[in-house]
């Protein structure tokens, strides 16, 4: 939003400290000056620093608790201190290791996530066309497009900043992204409904910060929607999760390729 372009902001603040504070600083950013600003997150995941957060900027704050929730009402300084680099912090990045674009909130979003590089290490030379669902920033099709075979990788997210990272981390006229739901139903905006030759992913199985083991077999289903009749999917997944039947289910043959800390990987061919 436009610098001093609203007379009036309400923030679900999320989790992360850094993610937080910069969607705090661009609503700052965004209001007039006096304009109102109410803020409010669950207690146990942020809401309990928001105050200080916004008293940091400048502002000052009245504090009300309501079914664990913290909420925050605030007005814009005239000159409210910190906002760009609070801004600067939470915004887009490229970290010198692993050498990738990222930001604040995204899946992983400062380290390499192991169960992604476990999958690199047991992916044969793809061919053909593909998709990577639920591809992050990227890391999982980098290592599928270093195959000359592949034609066309289709990475599909939901969270429209991880998407834009992997745009800028993929530079390969054969990557084609889409902000889609991986779960949506007929309007699906992603790649053809089915012909593809493979699909590879390491899906989410947190919504809200609580565990929800229907994610991932949410992605299982789309992925032998997508395939073509003898097309495989190769997946990652903590140990613990429960896909085996969901995989049974939907596919005529699945291999399991690997286990160990704390994760396993299947080949599922259709």
């Amino acid at each position: 939003m436009a610098p001093g372009s609203l007379s009036a902001a309400v923030i679900a603040a999320p989790p992360g400290t850094l993610e937080r504070r910069y969607a705090l600083a661009l609503a700052l950013r965004a209001l007039k000056p006096g304009s109102p600003l109410t803020a409010l997150a669950p207690k146990d995941k942020g809401g309990s620093r928001l105050r200080k957060e916004l008293e940091a900027f400048g502002c000052r704050v009245q504090e009300v608790g309501r079914q664990h929730q913290r909420i925050c009402h605030a007005s814009r300084p005239d000159a409210p201190v910190g906002l760009e680099a609070a801004i600067a912090a939470g915004g887009p990045q490229r970290l010198e290791a692993p050498g990738l674009w990222t930001q604040p909130g995204v899946f992983s979003w400062d380290r390499e996530d192991l169960g992604s590089q476990l999958l690199i290490a047991a992916l044969p030379a793809l061919s053909g066309r593909g998709a990577d669902l639920g591809c992050g920033i990227g890391v999982l099709a980098a290592a599928v497009l270093s195959s000359p075979a592949v034609t066309r990788l289709d990475l599909v997210d939901l969270d429209r900043r991880a998407l834009d990272a992997a745009r800028r981390n993929l530079a390969d006229p054969r990557a084609v992204f889409h902000w889609a739901d991986v779960r949506g139903g007929p309007d699906f905006a992603g790649p053809d409904p089915a012909g593809l030759d493979f699909v590879v992913m390491n899906p989410p199985f947190h919504e809200r910060g609580l565990e929800d083991k229907a994610l991932g077999q949410a992605f299982i289903r789309r992925s032998h929607q997508m395939l073509r009749p003898g097309g495989v999917l190769w997946l990652v997944a903590n140990r613990h999760l429960p896909y085996e039947a969901e995989l049974a289910a939907q596919f005529g043959r699945v291999t399991p390729k690997g286990e160990g800390q704390g994760f396993k990987i299947y080949e599922a061919r259709r």
